[in-house]
């Protein structure tokens, strides 16, 4: 058959009413009843089978069943429950699998709204089927419930579709009023047709009797419904909030709003109920852009919040209040479908496009525009700032979850929010695009990947925040910011507590605290001796310190890594004081070479000193990690004033993963010549013995004299190695030996690779070598640490110029070197990279996570 092609209702009067349904329409039946969709589809089923069509009902919803199993039927079943994407793909593969000129009977669409609370995702799954239906040249029937959606809904369904047709009835009639009829007409075609039940068929009403009835009939049926010119979104809460304050909030309430608005995790709407009230929900709402939930990030940091509050009422003046804004969850798959991305994301969540389709998806998403409403609450909300400097973070639904903390993966982007109102609301869309964008990242999508997780749904929502901080001339940041953990696994000497939590604490703001930067250093704060460090003289306190520290320039607008020197005329002397030590040793010098200057470095040491402050962060990460049931880990910003006073913000909390809890293991005493390594307290990992498989190994002195501009090539090798190995149909236990820091930004200080490089690596160790001043960084608490944990990769540090560290790179020569064989377009860089295989060795890797003692090496 061709397109366009005739195709029989089964109903008398109602082809010539239509001109004919044709190959390609998509038939919306808006009723008052289910009964009122049966009679259309239940004859258009049965005259399909006469006439020997592909018949498919699609089965979605919890009304009775449209069609009954019979010959020649074909029934699927899908689950709105599993989420809009899940969903909607499922029944786009089924679509493919059926092929060109099916028949389709769906479920009522208004069933939808009711799983996914929204009037909008209805529409969008309406808006992505419909065009998809229609390129295959097939036939679908919909049912929509009249009066249960947004003008603004009905109008984008019946945009999308071929024909949009009113159906009313009452027990002694029945219309049938087109609407919408695309490409055809006909005089009557557009006039109420009524069923004759004596001539079996419909008839276009044209007498005045006839249209009076007919519109009597609509009247009685419209007088009932609800005000439609907000999404069912919004009618709820309004709704919600009015029972509320005339003392009716019901659990099913409550659990409706937790579960469309804030989390579908059954732990956290636990403890949300516990810890919220209908207020707290309904103060949420109005901070809302468009509809959806706000994801883990968001429900994270508004649940601490909210514990912080309850739980520790002594410290209350002691918090800062936030004032965020949320942009819904189901905006952002708006924006895919209403700027034409859709097929590309089907194409992506395929095996083969998964990550080959990811690079097209992320330019298309960062080139979207955003639908007018939604723009203009967009300048709202920048109208509520002004022009005080904003972040736009991720929030994804499985962000900040147990068991998948997504640290560092998707983008957070500040803006200064300086300019004009027009300039101010162009950078701010361009942000959202950059954290939509970012769920594209090919770490992420690895992550996801390596957790099972790549057919959930991960919408993206997005949480604004105000950034906390003072202006100092030009630039703006908080006094300090930075990560805490309610449990450490890393000690600064053997006798800490580690349950009484950990602080990596930074001057300006706390994105030097989570990422690995060029020389720089977080100062590392065990609660248990907060103001103790592992620096034996101030050369090593400044040397092991913060020498950047990351700003806002309001002058440039926009996130600048400022040096100490560059910041300090700016600085308050109180503030010097608070954050600042002197190196005096350095100043003497300088003095006797007839140079004298102060020298300062960063060390918070008089901030950790103010008792209150550090009593508060133990208390805090101690409370939270007790009510989650979990350890957990914070984000939070401090500002301070020259009384003394601060303020702690509380930014992000998210249950913290630590390993599996277990005892130590013996680590055997191996012989020197069978030892490839033997270090104390400088790993990270649970208590393990593993055979190794194979090891890879780069030489520090060959990197080091590698073209600067192609350092970046190595990271894409180990990548390809590491994709190899994953590969392979049995688990490869492969240990990655590398100079330096990896997954620095910085080439010159190691090898900048991502987490979708390194995450089949069973063991992961950084080694320092003085000839090419190579350091690595026992890196507790950052992003790449967690991702570290998380995937269950062991973690060493081995400083080669400490005595009680046992290293013999030379060790590994004995064995095949495999890289040319793995490699061979590389095979001029075997000189530098090593693919050593351990195949029929008794080669282990041992962990005694109690005792930090870590030795790999012949059993």
């Amino acid at each position: 058959m061709a397109a366009f092609d005739k195709i029989l209702s089964g109903i008398a009067g109602m082809d010539e009413a239509l001109d004919f349904i044709r190959l390609g329409d998509n038939v919306v039946f808006q009723v008052s009843d289910l009964e009122e969709y049966f009679f259309f589809a239940r004859s258009f089923a049965a005259q399909a089978l006469k006439d020997g069509k592909k018949l498919i009902y699609i089965r979605f919803a919890q009304h009775e069943a449209v069609l009954e199993p019979c010959e020649g039927l074909r029934i699927y079943e899908f689950q709105p429950e599993q989420g809009f994407e899940s969903f909607t793909v499922g029944i786009h593969e089924r679509i493919r699998e059926e092929g060109r000129e099916a028949f389709y009977v769906f479920d009522c669409l208004s069933q939808l709204q009711s799983v996914w609370y929204t009037d909008l995702m209805m529409g969008n799954f309406f808006r992505v089927t419909c065009p998809y239906l229609f390129q295959l040249d097939t036939v679908a029937f919909f049912p929509l419930i009249r009066g249960r959606h947004s003008f603004d809904a009905v109008a984008r369904i019946r945009d999308t579709t071929q024909l949009f047709l009113d159906v009313y009835a009452d027990k002694d009639s029945l219309y049938l009023h087109p609407l919408k009829v695309w490409n055809r007409y006909s005089g009557n075609m557009f006039l109420p047709h009524a069923w004759n039940s004596e001539k079996q068929r419909f008839e276009a009403v044209t007498d005045g009797m006839g249209i009076g009835r007919y519109y009597v009939l609509r009247q009685e049926k419209e007088t009932t419904l609800q005000d439609l010119n907000a999404d069912s979104h919004d009618r709820f809460f309004t709704m919600a909030k009015m029972q509320y304050g005339e003392g009716r909030f019901s659990e099913e309430t409550e659990a409706q709003i937790i579960e469309s608005t804030m989390t579908r995790d059954e732990k956290m709407q636990e403890l949300i109920k516990k810890y919220f009230t209908g207020t707290d929900y309904f103060a949420l709402r109005d901070r809302m852009i468009g509809s959806g939930a706000i994801g883990g990030k968001a429900c994270g940091m508004l649940l601490a919040r909210k514990i912080a509050e309850k739980e520790l009422p002594a410290y209350q003046g002691y918090y800062e209040p936030h004032d965020s804004f949320y942009i819904g969850s189901d905006v952002f798959y708006t924006y895919i479908v209403a700027n034409g991305c859709w097929d590309m994301r089907i194409a992506q969540r395929t095996e083969d496009g998964y990550f080959s389709e990811a690079g097209r998806l992320r330019e298309g998403l960062l080139k979207g525009s955003f639908p007018s409403n939604i723009r203009e609450q967009f300048r709202t909300m920048l109208d509520y700032f002004g022009q005080t400097p904003i972040i736009v973070r991720s929030s994804s639904f499985l962000e900040d979850g147990f068991g998948n903390a997504f640290a560092g993966k998707y983008e957070s982007v500040f803006c200064a929010n300086r300019g004009m109102p027009e300039e101010r609301l162009a950078m701010f869309e361009n942000a959202v695009r950059q954290v939509y964008a970012s769920t594209m990242d090919i770490s992420a999508l690895e992550y996801r990947r390596q957790r099972g997780l790549e057919g959930k749904d991960e919408q993206m929502a997005v949480l604004v925040q105000r950034v906390s901080g003072s202006y100092y001339g030009n630039l703006y940041m908080p006094c300090a910011a930075g990560v805490g953990y309610s449990y450490s696994t890393y000690k600064l000497q053997k006798d800490i507590r580690p349950d009484e939590g950990m602080l990596r604490l930074v001057m300006g703001l706390g994105t030097k605290a989570v990422d690995r930067t060029e020389n720089d250093y977080p100062r590392l704060v065990n609660l248990d001796r907060p103001t103790i460090t592992m620096a034996r003289n101030t050369a090593e306190k400044h040397r092991f310190s913060q020498h950047k520290i990351d700003v806002l320039d309001l002058e440039k607008n926009t996130l600048a890594e400022k040096d100490l020197e560059q910041v300090l005329p700016d600085i308050p002397e109180w503030l010097k004081r608070l954050l600042l030590e002197h190196d005096y040793e350095a100043e003497q010098r300088l003095y006797d070479s007839g140079r004298p200057r102060n020298v300062w470095f960063v060390s918070c040491q008089k901030l950790l000193e103010k008792e209150t402050f550090t009593e508060l962060m133990k208390a805090l990460l101690r409370k939270l990690q007790q009510v989650y049931g979990n350890p957990v880990d914070i984000e939070y910003t401090v500002n301070c004033a020259e009384n003394g006073d601060f303020m702690l913000n509380l930014l992000q909390c998210r249950p913290l993963y630590v390993g599996p809890e277990g005892g130590g293991i013996k680590v055997p005493l191996l012989k020197k010549e069978n030892c490839f390594f033997d270090i104390h307290d400088a790993c990270m990992g649970r208590s393990i013995c593993r055979k190794l498989d194979g090891a890879v190994l780069i030489d520090p002195k060959a990197y080091f004299e590698y073209p600067y501009a192609r350092k970046p090539e190595v990271a894409g090798i180990i990548g390809k190695l590491n994709k190899h190995f994953n590969n392979q149909k049995e688990p490869k236990n492969i240990l990655l030996i590398v100079p330096g820091r990896l997954g620095t930004s910085s080439p010159e200080l190691g090898i900048p690779t991502t987490f979708a490089d390194i995450s089949g690596f069973c063991g992961i160790c950084e080694v320092s070598d003085d000839r090419a001043g190579y350091m690595p960084e026992l890196s507790f608490g950052s992003h790449m640490f967690q991702d570290l944990v998380e995937a269950d990769i062991f973690y060493a540090a081995i400083d080669t110029a400490r005595n009680s560290v046992c290293y013999q790179r030379e060790a590994f020569k004995e064995y095949p070197d495999i890289f040319t064989q793995l490699c061979p377009e590389e095979e001029t860089l075997n000189y530098m990279i090593s693919v050593y295989d351990f195949k029929d060795k008794d080669i282990y890797l041992w962990m005694d996570a109690p005792e930090n003692h870590a030795a790999c090496g012949i059993k």
